[in-house]
């Protein structure tokens, strides 16, 4: 490459220049230079950017999420004539599994028909346990807490496999998972089982194996929620949570589990919208702070992957910034690459006008966008010409025979067995005498949990209740509760949350035998050990419900352990 000619030229013309030499020593023609080119990624994400307008540049960090069980006509014009980035799958699509693998598939077929022919990158939660945004016939697993009971980091990795080979089989290429979370405030209502535990070396340890699993599966992992969500019980969807931490609480604490996981060269991080105001007065989202992105996250913690935002119509985002289209123009300056959200936008939305009028006025900012359209793109170009990416074009014919995926399935219930906690184990293993009346008390939305029940014990009556009570039915369930077991010997009662947990307190001291079965998080049952058995089992899972009364029964010992302080 000829040095002095290039000093001669304007910068621009400079940029084009090297573009076309680095085209001309490949020997391929740029006019028609598309993303499946035999050329190195490096040198084609360069081309890209170059070659892409304001207009593509700025669509190639956007993600849009879509309502109802298709992609919309807005969706699908997103992606046909402004060159859409990626698209996210979330709970409101996924009752009909195949349906979903049809509608990746025509969105990806959309976007090969465009120039430069990049494909989408498709995101969904399926974290296991608790968050299961895909749904339909994936498996419903035990979740992280679990992972954390069993005390087996392969239980992490291959829980991260078999989650990922599923949503691979559907053409989900990102997921957003694993929750890396410290427990640490214990009245969470939006993290809670989703964690690992309430200790941070444990929690990044558990983290990477979830990510090599993932990785090994062929689906992107992405760690959330940076800088930690799991010292607030207020949710980030409804309004912006504010944790009282010091800076260096936070680096020995809270970015453990982060720093575990960039070692690992983790791919993606998924920004929170967490406010941090004794390390940052002005109490700005870490989501759209250049300290925490910028400084800390890049620079300081040495990330060189994706920084993916939470969902940008969260209060927690808007909410401080006073309008969406305010909000994304601040994630990109922060450092964000993808700017998530759950609905599509309209075309002449402010989120989408100001922000490429922005672009136009404003030198850095473009610089910005351009630097994040760059990353997305090189990280497309590496996943995708890995040789073990998801399908573009999902095989409907054989979708059957992988979700739910059989081999997933034995794993998560032996998976499940390990995590079973004898919180209290007096009476383990519980056999019914002289067919004594057992009186069944759950949720209604639980029905694996009578199943499993009448499986092994006879002579049941049931007493079911909902799992959202509101307080006058909760008052009404505990009033009533003991009229039910009026002739029962035995209670055996599932406790799922704080209103489940107030008619199993309505037991104490009720002079009969009370079996504990807590799901989800086991805080609510904590201060239950007045009951003559406590089992923890993490999650609502069929394969928990199972594994919950093996262990009251005998077929195994449950040797987890409470994965909190």
């Amino acid at each position: 490459m000829n040095i002095k000619l290039l000093k001669k030229v304007p910068a621009a013309a400079a940029v084009f220049l090297a573009v076309s030499l680095i085209f001309a020593e490949t020997g391929n023609n740029a006019e028609t230079y598309d993303f499946w080119s035999n050329v190195p990624s490096e040198k084609l994400a360069d081309y890209f950017v170059e070659n892409m307008s304001n207009s593509e540049l700025l669509s190639q960090i956007l993600m849009f999420g879509w309502a109802g069980e298709e992609p919309s006509v807005l969706l699908n014009q997103w992606v046909t004539e402004r060159g859409l980035g990626s698209v996210k799958v979330f709970g409101w699509n996924t009752d009909n599994t195949e349906l979903v693998a049809k509608s990746i598939a025509s969105l990806q077929k959309k976007a090969q028909s465009r120039k430069f022919r990049i494909p989408l990158f498709v995101a969904t939660d399926q974290e296991g346990g608790w968050i299961r945004h895909v749904k339909g016939d994936t498996t419903e697993t035990p979740g992280n807490m679990a992972i954390g009971a069993s005390g087996y980091p392969v239980d992490a990795y291959y829980s991260g496999y078999y989650i990922s080979r599923e949503i691979k089989a559907l053409g989900i290429n990102m997921n957003f998972a694993p929750t890396v979370d410290i427990y640490t405030n214990k009245k969470s209502t939006v993290i809670g089982p989703r964690s690992f535990s309430s200790e941070s070396e444990y929690v990044g340890e558990l983290g990477a194996g979830f990510v090599a699993g993932s990785l090994a599966a062929g689906v992107i992992p992405t760690a959330k929620h940076f800088p930690g969500h799991g010292d607030t019980s207020l949710d980030s969807h409804t309004k912006l949570p504010e944790i009282g931490i010091d800076l260096k609480t936070l680096e020995s604490r809270e970015l453990v589990p982060f720093k575990y996981l960039i070692s690992e060269n983790i791919p993606a991080i998924m920004s929170a919208h967490l406010s941090f105001p004794r390390i940052i007065a002005s109490g700005e989202p870490a989501s759209l702070s250049k300290t925490f992105l910028t400084d800390i996250l890049r620079n300081q913690l040495g990330y060189q992957g994706l920084i993916i935002t939470d969902d940008m119509q969260m209060e927690g985002a808007w909410g401080y910034a006073g309008t969406v289209s305010r909000a994304v123009t601040l994630a990109i300056e922060a450092g964000n690459d993808i700017i998530i959200f759950s609905k599509t936008a309209d075309f002449a939305d402010r989120l989408w006008t100001t922000n490429l009028a922005l672009m136009d006025s404003n030198t850095q900012f473009k610089l910005s966008v351009k630097n994040a359209a760059r990353r997305v793109l090189l990280y497309k170009l590496n996943y995708f010409k890995g040789g073990n990416a998801a399908p573009l074009y999902p095989d409907i014919a054989t979708l059957k025979e992988k979700v739910p995926d059989p081999e997933g399935q034995k794993f998560f219930l032996t998976q499940a067995c390990r995590s079973i906690t004898a919180y209290k184990n007096t009476g383990l293993p519980y056999k019914q005498e002289n067919d004594e009346k057992i009186l069944l008390a759950g949720q209604i939305q639980f029905p694996e949990f009578f199943e499993e029940a009448k499986k092994r014990y006879t002579n049941c009556t049931e007493f079911k209740f909902d799992y959202e009570m509101g307080p006058n039915q909760a008052a009404w369930m505990r009033d009533n509760i003991l009229a039910n077991a009026s002739d029962c010997e035995t209670i055996i009662i599932c406790v799922a949350n704080e209103r489940s947990a107030s008619i199993a307190e309505k037991l104490r001291g009720c002079g009969k035998k009370v079996i504990v079965m807590s799901v989800l998080t086991p805080v609510h049952v904590l201060d239950m050990k007045w009951a003559d058995t406590v089992l923890l089992g993490y999650s609502y899972s069929p394969y928990t419900f199972k594994a919950l009364f093996a262990a009251l029964y005998g077929d195994f010992v449950p040797t987890g352990t409470l994965p909190l302080d």
